[in-house]
């Protein structure tokens, strides 16, 4: 037995001419989802990913307001406006917005900085100001958000570390042979970050491990351990890197060691050993002036103006977190103080270099790299973080403008695909048609192939009207007359699809559709109003509720129709009518024209359930309350982006809104019909737009 037992022993023998395979692994961080069924690195799937960004709106404030109210030719003059780049706004989801950019910015950004989620049981549920008081609401996420978070933390660290580690990469595409990247976390990521950094820039790359301490903390928090009160922040950059040292004030203990003046212009000093100082470096100061002996001891004056300051290190101590009474709060959860993106920004740039933020959030990077000279691209998948960096960058605009400092104009653009797998796969076990049914059974409408037998009683028409229906593949229900389109679970309903759905919906006889999906691209009730013009087709845009989503819900929730807004045209007194003398070579000859919101009624799609019914009656009563920002494109163009004529809005500080615009445009170039567009965005940072005829 023993002799048959070695007979089954391996053969082979390991050493230092065969090692074995687990003395060559290297160490790396590997989660669930980095390498593939059969050992092989998983490569950054953007196969498809690379769309056209659609621009939907351009702004440049100040010139906007020059060109409406006719003083064009002394704007241009004094311009102080910067027409090399026009800085990049955009909605969607970062790992396809950057993808679309490898065509036009591969090498071209010189610095990112991030702040992505890293609390894995975060809650986006916050608290939003409405009209003129000091009244708040409750605003939920928006269901895109909601899933691409449930998609970043569904497999807890692995998935979240998979999510960084594709955006990663694609930053490293982007970034210039002098690029560098800021990665902003706390505790409950940052080993992991650090190891995921070292792998997709090399730990050779690695610059800072640099700590914030934010200021002030609750030291009822911590009972058993030592308060939590830094942020880190990873700072990686290639070999080729530009770094330009920032200094920090003296601190009152410093400034009172300069207690020496004589007097001599040359300001305050303090006595200093010359025991580290070359031969040549002492014959240099005595020439100076600056050595002083007494009792045998040689020193020299060390002047307060020798230094700019403290050189900043790794531990930035100086840099509070935003408190309530700040004058920059926007009240958004996760903003950052400006000056800890000016102390980034300032050393790891020049003016004129590309800054680009992919979890925008409140706009502070955009913010800071404007004001500082800089060109930027944000991006964020959250509407509200839109809205909230646009208002943020008009103000800014306007402030630059105004303080004769240069600026750039920017455009806003559309990109917004989120796949929503956890519920498809989990609950619906993949099948589309699966999730058309969900939403039609809590809509309450009837599948096509449920109502054939109604129109097998009608006539010969109606029945070829219902075999087109039927066999559409755009037309999935039916509720009383109208026909209904529920969109892909990884879809956000656009511009062409609703064009294909009333296209559908005419040839098949029908004149109404309720169109259901969970994202809207932004200005689709624009496009609504140029359908239902053109094609005579009634258009309900309706947000699928997330609750349908909830494990074992089997009432409906409310299904409400997104934003109802009205306006009409105000002529205000012509002080100069077409065929009059214009004041310049460039002013047309027209009769001044405004904007009157005369309906708003928001759809409260983003407001928590428990607050719903109160709020629907307020919001019936007082629609304007609701309305956050609006703005004006008197001479629209279909097919065009939006052009920021006009634009009024609500600020923390300043909670009154105009409902009557007071651009006086007049600079139609001759009388006739034209088409002014106005876009509402609410307090949820949800937009709707209407257009209103003008003849001038």
């Amino acid at each position: 037995m023993a002799e048959n037992h070695k007979q089954k022993l391996p053969t082979v023998r390991y050493g230092l001419d065969n090692p074995h395979p687990l003395s060559q692994m290297r160490t790396e961080l590997v989660w669930d989802g980095k390498y593939d069924e059969y050992g092989n690195r998983r490569a950054v799937d953007i196969a498809g990913c690379a769309m056209p960004l659609q621009k939907i709106e351009t702004i440049d404030e100040p010139r906007s307001r020059a060109e409406a109210q006719g003083e064009l030719a002394l704007f241009e003059k004094a311009k102080k406006r910067k027409d090399d780049f026009r800085n990049m706004l955009i909605w969607g989801d970062n790992k396809l917005v950057m993808a679309s950019l490898l065509k036009d910015f591969k090498g071209k950004i010189d610095l990112f900085y991030i702040d992505p989620p890293f609390d894995v049981g975060a809650d986006f549920t916050m608290d939003v100001p409405i009209g003129d008081e000091k009244e708040t609401i409750g605003k939920d996420q928006s269901t895109l958000e909601m899933v691409a978070y449930r998609d970043m933390w569904g497999k807890g660290t692995d998935s979240y570390l998979h999510m960084m580690f594709e955006r990663l990469s694609l930053m490293k595409e982007l970034l210039s042979e002098r690029g560098k990247i800021f990665v902003h976390c706390d505790y409950r990521v940052a080993s992991f970050m650090r190891l995921l950094l070292d792998g997709v820039f090399s730990e050779e790359s690695f610059r800072n491990e640099i700590s914030w301490r934010r200021g002030h903390i609750n030291t009822n928090t911590a009972s058993n351990q030592f308060p939590r009160n830094h942020d880190t922040i990873f700072f990686y950059a290639s070999p080729l890197i530009r770094y330009q040292r920032q200094f920090k004030p003296y601190s009152e203990a410093t400034l009172k060691m300069y207690r020496f003046d004589e007097g001599d212009g040359r300001g305050p000093y303090r006595l200093q050993s010359i025991r580290t100082y070359s031969d040549d470096s002492i014959r240099e100061m005595r020439d100076e002036g600056r050595i002083v002996e007494s009792g045998g001891v040689i020193q020299f004056k060390q002047f307060m103006t020798d230094k700019e300051g403290v050189t900043v290190d790794d531990f930035w101590d100086d840099i509070a977190s935003l408190q309530g009474n700040s004058e920059e709060r926007l009240d958004y959860e996760t903003q950052k103080p400006e000056a800890l993106l000016e102390r980034i920004i300032k050393a790891n740039s020049n003016e004129g270099d590309l800054v680009a933020d992919v979890f925008g959030g409140s706009g502070t990077t955009a913010a800071v790299a404007e004001r500082l000279g800089r060109r930027w691209i944000m991006t964020d998948l959250g509407r509200f973080a839109i809205h909230t960096s646009r208002k943020r960058l008009i103000e800014l605009q306007r402030k630059l403008h105004d303080e004769g400092k240069s600026y750039r104009a920017f455009d806003v653009y559309n990109l917004g695909r989120y796949e929503r797998q956890w519920w498809q796969k989990e609950r619906l076990k993949g099948a589309d048609e699966e999730h058309r049914k969900v939403v039609l059974g809590f809509y309450k409408a009837e599948p096509l192939g449920a109502v054939a037998a109604l129109y097998e009683r009608r006539d010969a028409n109606d029945r070829r009207s219902q075999t087109a229906a039927t066999g559409h593949p755009l037309l999935h229900g039916h509720k009383g007359r109208a026909f209904v389109f529920v969109d892909g679970i990884d879809s956000i309903l656009t511009r062409d699809e609703l064009r294909a759905v009333a296209r559908a919906v005419r040839e098949a006889g029908g004149k109404e559709v309720h169109c259901l999906a969970w994202e809207f691209e932004m200005d689709l009730r624009l496009v609504c109003h140029e359908l239902e013009a053109s094609d005579g087709v009634t258009i309900k845009l309706i947000p699928i509720p997330r609750e349908i989503m909830e494990k074992n819900r089997t009432n409906p929730p409310p299904f409400l129709e997104m934003a109802v807004l009205e306006a009409e045209v105000v002529f205000r007194k012509a002080e100069r009518v077409f065929g009059g003398p214009p004041k310049t070579a460039r002013e047309p000859r027209a009769v001044p024209v405004d904007i009157k919101l005369t309906k708003f009624l928001p759809s409260l799609a983003e407001v928590p359930t428990r607050e719903l019914e109160a709020l629907k009656e307020r919001a019936i009563k007082s629609g304007f309350d609701f309305i956050d920002f609006w703005a004006v494109d008197f001479d629209y163009r279909q097919g065009q982006p939006f052009h920021h004529d006009w634009q009024d809005y609500r600020t923390r500080k300043d909670r009154s809104l105009k409902l009557v615009s007071d651009a006086a445009f007049d600079q139609y170039p001759k009388a006739g019909k034209y088409t002014a567009c106005v876009k509402v965005v609410d307090v949820f940072g949800c937009d709707t737009s209407i257009t209103v005829e003008v003849k001038a």
